[in-house]
């Protein structure tokens, strides 16, 4: 059984520094832009120069994230990132979105691609698709039980990564856009204003939305079993002394010794850790709050961590061989686990008057690697007797060698950057009037409906339901949820079901998804929840097979319109925009689902309330969804809309009237919004 790499966090060098000398196998780290912690100090060039001779010094590799969503403009940055990467030998780049991947793919092949969590891979379709993209491993969704990662783990050949340490995001990864629709700060954009650790009320609850932080750390004898290849640690906005505890605690229990818990949860936790997705726990237990008692107790470990932080354990084992001759030159030779190889000699020797030099005294003056990162994991020692070698010169010999061996180890291991061809397909511009997509239920169609919108969306469990009421088949897509943890099988067998009935379009919102529809035979429709963003992400997405798009509904209206110009994309218009996605809702969590009867919601610290929803088919499951306070409306504004192929009507608790009412204002447009709506971020600028 392979041992997993221990992966830790550094946001600063400091921290960088606190986990190689603690043992970490890789540390992931930033760059001053492109990355989901532009909050932390993160690395400049020189910085990163830095750090990676560092790292590879001590036998620890860096990983680079450049996990946000891009925009169209800023190729010449992701460029400049990438022949920074390839010119420093950066092992791995961790990536959320399809156009970075692209670009990276084709500017450094030499270039590990990870799939980072914010790509929202939750289940083995998901992780088919990302490895077919080129990625070498795969950092699954934190919301996933022991189950769900060892079937996953047993079915690809792409590495599995999986979080064992650290702070919980209440949503899935990648699908929360609670903070760029609260302030406009996107999570998507490594900007997050964390508002759900601020109060947001569910009965007494007045923290419903912040989760205890997890921690696998007891566990990692079970990951090992599963095959997992990376134990990743969260935390690049911690401090050195954080990385220091659980790269220890990791070290530990991957060696057998009893990690030091008190010590972890002393130095960063809210209320004690939690296991509750790797354990099938998804229940109140899960959640807590930062308290006072945990802030108190960070300062009895704290000077304790940064001496631990600060000495170098010399993780990198060297074989040696020692040879002293008469009338030659003492020599030693050094061979790291890598293959570096090297070799300083001193003068010959003295014939020994009284004391000759033994090999024990040869050993101990070799074995004085202190304050280096080296260790002899074995050492030859060929001495002649009856010779005298001063001290000295065995320590000027250790350290002549091991320099050489260091200088070897710090060199830069570039690789080739190709300046990729960044040619997007030629645009087809049209500024025809966008027909009507409707997201709805069975229930919500109406004659209206049906007659004004050209296309609609339904859920797999109600199109059967749909066919009957005489809609054709034609004009349906089926809408294959996003999120698919332990339903993947059952939505494979709906998918084949409505095929059947003749249905040829699917609605992919992951690129789980993806793999799902080709099974199946069937077209694919993009979804938002793809976070499009950029025209390599659409082409991207083409690539795979989608013959539309909706883009995401982060980008502001000139931006989204400019890639519309590509052909075929389109926008949702109107509805309570989804803003976290729920593996442990809680409200189930908290009064249940039959007590919520899919009517839940939260109320915020400005008594302002936000739906959760769950779907028909996730009835009494727990997975739901947190929808905004009020609906997205731009059916006055129908003329600014021009351009796009199509808008989406994405409806959720409307009534069948209402529904219909709405299409219609669509339709023919309206001069005058509702009392209560938003304009969402289309007229504002997102960070």
């Amino acid at each position: 059984m392979k041992r997993p790499e221990i992966l830790a966090p550094a946001g600063t060098m400091e921290s960088l520094i606190a986990a190689v000398n603690c043992g970490a196998d890789a540390v992931y780290l930033g760059a001053k832009a492109l990355n989901a912690r532009r909050g932390a100090t993160n690395f400049d060039a020189a910085a990163l120069k830095e750090a990676v001779e560092y790292a590879h010094l001590h036998g620890t590799k860096i990983f680079q994230t450049l996990n946000i969503v891009m925009f169209d403009g800023e190729e010449k940055e992701l460029l400049s990132a990438a022949e920074t990467i390839a010119e420093l030998g950066v092992d791995a780049a961790i990536v959320q979105e399809l156009g970075v991947l692209s670009i990276l793919r084709r500017s450094v092949p030499e270039l590990a691609l990870h799939a980072s969590t914010q790509m929202a891979v939750h289940n083995l379709s998901g992780a088919l698709i990302a490895e077919q993209l080129g990625c070498k491993r795969v950092v699954l969704a934190r919301e996933m039980s022991a189950a769900e990662i060892g079937h996953i783990v047993k079915n690809i050949s792409a590495e599995v990564e999986v979080f064992v340490h650290g702070a919980l995001c209440m949503s899935v990864s990648g699908q929360c856009y609670l903070s760029s629709m609260l302030g406009g700060r996107s999570g998507n954009r490594g900007l997050c204003a964390q508002p759900c650790r601020l109060p947001f009320g569910c009965g007494k609850d007045e923290y419903a939305l912040s989760l205890k932080d997890l921690s696998l750390t007891e566990r990692v004898k079970e990951l090992c079993d599963l095959g997992v290849a990376s134990l990743k640690i969260e935390g690049r906005m911690k401090r050195p002394e954080y990385v220091a505890a659980a790269v220890t605690a990791l070290r530990n229990a991957l060696d057998g010794v009893q990690p030091d818990m008190e010590r972890l949860r002393s130095v960063f936790s809210r209320s004690g850790f939690t296991t509750g997705y790797f354990d099938v726990k998804r229940d109140l237990s899960m959640f807590g709050t930062r308290q006072k008692d945990d802030v108190v107790a960070a300062s009895s470990v704290l000077g304790e961590l940064s001496k631990l932080a600060s000495t170098d354990i010399g993780p990198v084992g060297v074989e040696g061989a020692f040879t002293a001759y008469k009338d030659e030159p003492v020599s030693l030779a050094l061979r790291d686990s890598d293959g570096n190889t090297v070799y300083a000699e001193v003068d010959a020797p003295q014939i020994a008057i009284n004391k000759p030099t033994n090999k024990e005294r040869v050993r101990q003056s070799l074995y004085k690697t202190g304050g280096s990162p080296f260790h002899f994991d074995d050492l030859d020692i060929d001495l002649e007797e009856g010779l005298m070698i001063p001290v000295s010169q065995i320590n000027a010999l250790r350290r002549d060698a091991f320099e050489q061996l260091s200088a070897q180890r710090r060199q830069i291991k570039s690789m080739h950057f190709d300046q990729p061809d960044m040619t997007l397909p030629e645009r087809s511009r049209s500024f025809e009037k966008p027909f009507l997509r409707a997201r709805c239920t069975a229930a919500q169609l109406s004659e209206s409906l049906v007659r004004n919108c050209a296309e609609l969306m339904l859920p797999l469990c109600d199109i059967e339901k749909a066919l009957a009421t005489g809609v054709s088949a034609d004009k349906i897509i089926a809408e294959i949820p996003r999120i698919l943890f332990e339903d993947e099988e059952k939505a494979a067998n709906q998918l084949k079901a409505v095929k059947a009935l003749g249905i040829r379009r699917a609605w992919c919102g992951n690129i789980g998804a993806f793999h799902l529809a080709k099974q199946a035979g069937m077209q694919i429709e993009g979804g938002w929840s793809l976070n499009v963003t950029n025209g390599h992400s659409l082409n991207e997405t083409r690539l795979l097979g989608a013959k539309s798009s909706e883009l995401s509904f982060e980008l502001e209206l000139p931006m989204a319109k400019s890639l519309a110009s590509f052909g075929n994309c389109g926008i949702i218009s109107y509805g309570l925009l989804p803003l976290m996605t729920f593996r442990n809702c809680p409200v189930k969590a908290r009064i249940g689902c039959k007590n919520c009867n899919r009517q839940g919601n939260l109320t915020d610290r400005k008594g302002v309330k936000f739906p959760i929803r769950c779907p028909e088919y996730k009835k009494y499951q727990g997975e739901s969804e947190l929808l905004n306070s009020v609906p997205l409306y731009l059916a006055d504004r129908l003329d600014e809309l021009k351009g796009f192929s199509f808008i989406t009507l994405w409806f959720n608790d409307e009534s069948r009237e209402q529904c219909a009412a709405i299409a219609a204002e669509y339709k023919n447009g309206s001069k005058k919004a509702p009392e209560a709506f938003t304009r969402g971020l289309y007229y504002r600028k997102v960070l």
